[in-house]
């Protein structure tokens, strides 16, 4: 029975002399808790802080009425909402489904618990009585919701919404005939924690193409203008964000309100991801088209519009209230609530969990002294990783300077970060080694000393730690590197692989090759004539004596008759 838990802890003044004790008032919050969910009639306990027994009912009876005022506001937050739907416009072509989608969105508020008041084809001056009398409603409420669906338009970078008698003549005529944006905001500002609009009002516009310009200053948008609300907690949600205009749909309701039906009404969604949600299936629906936006900024807890379903009473469950109970022991965590848990589970799943922790807190007492010796030893240590000093093994302590040496670079060969033979002294060769292993382990150890601390670190490691890198001509081949041969005709080139070599005759043939090529054409070659220098000339003209041959002239003859005499 849980009225038998007795929670009469007395003489844990040792609590005082533990290194890592829980918060005082954590350790007071649990045995409370357990007190309260017992009924126990006297509880009698050592408070480590000192607290007396009339702190401690005062304490009790606090927790009760915070308990109870907590789940009074609970169920008594006042949500009401006010849904416009526009289809019948007088002027311009009638909306088919911004009735049809009040319709929808009235269902599922009222689903969440709202005070739903739903509009439909309201002239200007319904439009603002209906604001007006709803400003009185949101007055006193938690929560204010407002949801047009109709026309809507901007005008010098303020959005209005159009009741259905609006004609639009001129620009001018829109401060008269439309509703500001700004006056939807005024009325829902008094809500105390939440004030959400959603516009399925960026449709596009037929009043913009037909409406007279007085001003050529005066700019009419295309859809709606962002905004960005000056009260906290307040989200403005657009069917389609600033500047661009929204789908009607094809079918019964708009693709923002089939969305917004869809993932507001589930409980316990965020808001803020029921309109992520939203904006993904407008996307997907319209082919990209149409991205619904959201303006203003909630706090950093869930605003589900629909509260999360209640959940199952924990009686129902036997186990729920031990495991209650285990986890409040666990959050204080010393042996005196552990065992004070033990006294009332004795059996069971959580009390084997429950002897586990008590003998981990055990082991963790004996190991503290040698711990804070370690702790106090000086030398350098890995100062990013102060949580491993605990785990250091005092045997590296017991090494000499040259044994940590040679055990450090045993060590560092076997994951793979030397690749020298161990030879006992910390020269270059090792320090690389080491600046190896601070690159690829995340340390950041001297390079030039040794200490039992790296020794320590470096054994931590299972396997290699530097990757393998092998020279040239060889490929690593598990944890060693593999001598690359290349078939005749081949060899390794500068990106470690075989290529095929191209022969090359030997110089010296070469040139004896052209001497000898040379002298043969020499030898084949014609003679050239030579000329002896002498000319001839006889009737036909002057030419030069062919080699050999002399010029003779006859006696009785003239130079003109010279004669060519060859041996």
């Amino acid at each position: 029975m849980r009225g038998n838990f007795d929670l009469r802890i007395r003489g844990v003044q040792s609590v005082h002399n533990q290194k890592m004790r829980a918060p005082d008032h954590i350790i007071s919050k649990f045995l409370l808790d357990v007190a309260i969910r017992n009924h126990l009639p006297e509880v009698s306990w050592f408070i480590p802080s000192g607290l007396g027994m009339i702190f401690v009912r005062l304490l009790l009876i606090s927790a009760v009425i915070l308990s109870a005022s907590t789940t009074f506001s609970a169920h008594a937050a006042k949500r009401v909402a006010l849904v416009i739907g526009n289809s019948g416009y007088e002027n311009v072509t009638r909306l088919p489904n911004p009735a049809n989608d009040a319709t929808a969105i009235t269902a599922i508020l009222k689903e969440a618990g709202f005070v739903v008041d739903t509009r439909r084809d309201l002239k200007t001056a319904d439009m603002r009585r209906a604001l007006r009398d709803f400003a009185d409603t949101s007055r006193d409420a938690d929560v204010a919701v407002v949801y047009y669906a109709g026309h809507g338009m901007e005008v010098d970078g303020t959005n209005y919404l159009i009741p259905v008698d609006a004609a639009l003549e001129r620009d001018l005529d829109v401060y008269d005939e439309a509703v500001p944006l700004e006056r939807v905001l005024v009325t829902i500002e008094p809500a105390k924690q939440l004030r959400l609009v959603m516009l399925d009002a960026c449709r596009d516009n037929p009043f913009a193409r037909s409406m007279k310009r007085t001003n050529g200053t005066r700019a009419v948008g295309r859809g709606l203008a962002k905004v960005e609300p000056s009260s906290p907690n307040t989200l403005i949600a657009f069917a389609s964000k600033a500047g661009s205009t929204a789908a009607d749909g094809d079918g019964k309701n708009s693709p923002f309100t089939i969305a917004l039906v869809k993932h507001i009404g589930t409980p316990g969604l965020d808001l803020r991801r029921a309109f992520g949600y939203v904006r993904d299936e407008v996307l997907k629906a319209t082919g990209s088209r149409q991205e619904p936006y959201v303006y203003g900024s909630l706090g950093g807890d869930d605003v589900p519009l629909v509260p999360a379903k209640p959940v199952a009473s924990q009686s129902t469950n036997p186990q729920a209230e031990v495991r209650r109970d285990y986890e409040l022991a666990e959050r204080v965590g010393t042996r005196e609530v552990w065992t004070a848990f033990l006294a009332q589970y004795p059996d069971g799943l959580y009390s084997t969990l429950a002897k586990a922790q008590l003998t981990k807190l055990a082991s963790e007492d004996a190991r503290l002294p040698a711990t804070e010796a370690l702790a106090a030893r000086p030398g350098p240590q890995d100062q990013t990783q102060p949580q491993k000093l605990a785990a250091l093994s005092t045997a590296s302590y017991d090494l000499s300077p040259s044994e940590v040496t040679t055990s450090l670079q045993s060590e560092l060969r076997r994951v793979g970060c030397l690749n020298a033979a161990v030879t006992g002294d910390w020269d270059p060769t090792s320090q690389r080694a080491l600046t190896l292993f601070n690159k690829h382990a995340g340390t950041k150890f001297d390079v030039k000393l040794t200490s039992p601390d790296i020794l320590d670190a470096v054994k931590t490691k299972p396997g290699r730690v530097c990757p393998l890198v092998c020279e040239k001509g060889f490929l690593t081949n598990g944890d060693t590197c593999a001598k690359i041969a290349c078939r005749p005709g081949y060899q390794i080139n500068d990106d470690n692989e075989c290529k095929k070599v191209r022969e090359k005759k030997p110089v010296a043939a070469r040139e004896e090759y052209r001497s000898t090529r040379d002298a043969e054409r020499k030898e084949t070659a014609p003679s050239k004539p030579q000329a002896s220098g002498q000319i001839i000339c006889t009737q036909q003209g002057c030419r030069p004596l062919r080699p050999g041959c002399r010029a003779v002239v006859p006696r009785s003859g003239s130079l003109s008759s010279q004669m060519e005499v060859c041996n």
